[in-house]
């Protein structure tokens, strides 16, 4: 008898491959097992997805540094996490779209006469998220190479896998919220506003465990995280510009302000 996942050599009386540490499986899929398998996957307090999301809370450094570290078995790895967080920001989106699409109004959060550009905006990250979401990893990785110069604990592929586990862990509870706020009639960017600081919070407390400092350290470290942040935010509104300076976006939504305009002097 082989490994069914590497062809490994198995003794009869084997419940696990020596070589890849995969399970036997001895019966046949049925519908019984089919359902067994799952629960004890995703609805055990014990396994690893729920045991990484609430360590993810309680103690990050286990999870994040203990990966760096070599910890493979005891946590879901980042990757892993990171894919089921793309999953489910895909799914709310979908389940938004469909049955609250009330939510994606933005129109108290936008300034007046720009609600046609807000809407593409809108469409464009809804169509993009995932780019979007995964591009934020490299960014913030390499900000927080400025922000902590003097800390040599992480390299940037290391900083990479820490913000794949923040980032992944945001997105996972944020379209939890966002969907079940949702149900009560609350609008997605007013909860997002509101979440921000929770956000930012969650991140500094996981920085703070994983690089071990004090309160007044990791504050103002937030803040030059904040200020590096705004310089970022700036440079890519500039090239956002740029961009929509090339392919007319900028015109139209100039000449949309000024037909506003117009109208609301006309009727005053």
């Amino acid at each position: 008898m082989n490994c069914k996942n590497c062809q490994t050599e198995l003794q009869e009386l084997d419940d696990y491959c020596k070589s890849c540490g995969g399970k036997v499986i001895r019966k046949r899929l049925t519908f019984r097992n089919l359902f067994e398998h799952l629960s004890e996957t995703f609805f055990n307090y014990d396994n690893k997805l729920l045991r990484t999301i609430i360590h993810l809370f309680k103690q990050p450094e286990d999870v994040i540094v203990g990966y760096i570290d070599g910890v493979r078995k005891k946590y879901v790895n980042p990757v892993s996490l990171f894919g089921l967080a793309l999953t489910l920001s895909g799914i709310y989106i979908l389940v938004v779209n469909k049955y609250f699409p009330e939510m994606f109004d933005f129109s108290t959060l936008t300034v007046e006469g720009q609600e046609e550009f807000q809407q593409k905006n809108m469409q464009f990250v809804q169509e993009y998220q995932s780019i979007i979401v995964m591009l934020y990893v490299p960014i913030y990785a390499l900000m927080a190479k400025v922000v902590f110069f003097d800390k040599k604990k992480f390299n940037y592929t290391e900083l990479l896998v820490v913000f794949i586990y923040i980032q992944a862990q945001l997105s996972i509870v944020s379209s939890v919220i966002v969907i079940a706020l949702g149900v009560l009639g609350l609008s997605s960017g007013i909860v997002g506003m509101a979440m921000i600081p929770l956000m930012i919070l969650y991140s500094a407390h996981c920085l703070k465990r994983i690089y071990n400092l004090n309160f007044l350290d990791i504050t103002v470290r937030t803040l030059l995280f904040g200020v590096v942040l705004a310089i970022t935010f700036v440079i890519i509104t500039v090239l956002m510009l740029v961009i929509m300076y090339f392919n007319g976006d900028l015109k139209e939504m100039v000449e949309a302000q000024k037909a506003k305009e117009i109208i609301k002097d006309s009727i005053n």
